[in-house]
């Protein structure tokens, strides 16, 4: 077996999927090619590294007795009414009903699976984007204590304009910020450091999805989420929960606070007396 031969079963066989043939003469290609057998131990390395930072969703308990017992509920009724067949109407009634219940459970099923996820994917997509940022060299793309540097840098690459605050003098030193993704969308990430720890703080637009619990941990980070003036605030980070969120809902009170003075600033229309 050549390199050319090779090559497209690299991955397959990373996953047990090449038969016995191939397989031998893969692995004896292996052996002898240094390329080759780069290329099969960065599969390896991937697949490890998605297993051990790629968030798994385990089924609730209850999800799982609610799936169960609407699968009984509908194998009992198919039953009662194969029994009950006799003729090609009854035989039509009978795919009907059965096209309802299915429709019931995908329903039943459809909607317990989004509601959980619903309040489950912000926090594990926000750790995933913490840990991937930590891992590697992307932590910020806009490197400054000055947020009158990050603040213009991130709201001339967004289709909105976050607030930064450097809270320094209350331990939360602003080192900077990324552009990251949530949801699919575009969000502003503002980098503070705590002592030797470090917070990832994401800022985005206000959703209207269902909200996220304020306060919760996933594979051993913290996760806070506040909401202040139409912004969604969440951090991540491995320091304790009260001091994650003191910051999170100190970031999002001094926004609404400063929307509010902004708006009690704006100019008034003056009353023009009658006749001009």
């Amino acid at each position: 077996m050549n390199c050319n031969e090779a090559t497209p079963l690299v991955a397959a066989y990373a996953d047990g999927e090449v038969d016995g043939l191939r397989a031998h003469s893969l692995r004896k290609h292996l052996a002898g090619c240094a390329t080759c057998a780069a290329k099969h131990q960065a599969v390896l390395d991937l697949r490890a590294k998605l297993r051990a930072e790629v968030p798994y969703y385990p089924a609730p308990a209850a999800l799982r007795d609610r799936v169960r017992s609407a699968l009984t509920a509908t194998d009992a009724s198919a039953e009662a009414q194969r029994r009950s067949a006799g003729d090609r109407w009854r035989w039509l009634a009978t795919g009907a009903l059965g096209g309802c219940a299915a429709t019931v459970l995908a329903w039943v099923v459809g909607t317990a699976v989004v509601d959980w996820r619903a309040s489950e994917d912000l926090a594990a997509e926000a750790v995933t984007a913490h840990v991937r940022a930590t891992l590697g060299t992307h932590l910020t793309e806009v490197a400054s204590s000055d947020q009158h540097a990050v603040k213009p840098w991130l709201s001339a690459r967004l289709d909105f304009s976050p607030p930064v605050r450097d809270l320094a003098s209350e331990g939360f030193t602003l080192t900077g910020g990324r552009r990251d993704y949530l949801g699919g969308q575009p969000v502003a990430v503002l980098v503070y450091r705590y002592h030797e720890h470090v917070i990832d703080v994401f800022v985005r637009p206000q959703q209207a999805r269902a909200a996220a619990p304020a306060l919760r941990s996933i594979r051993g980070f913290n996760v806070a989420r506040a909401t202040g003036s139409a912004m969604d605030w969440v951090a991540v980070s491995d320091v304790s929960p009260d001091v994650l969120s003191g910051l999170v809902e100190r970031l999002a009170r001094d926004q609404a606070a400063d929307s509010d003075a902004r708006s009690l600033m704006r100019p008034q229309p003056t009353e023009r007396p009658p006749g001009q």
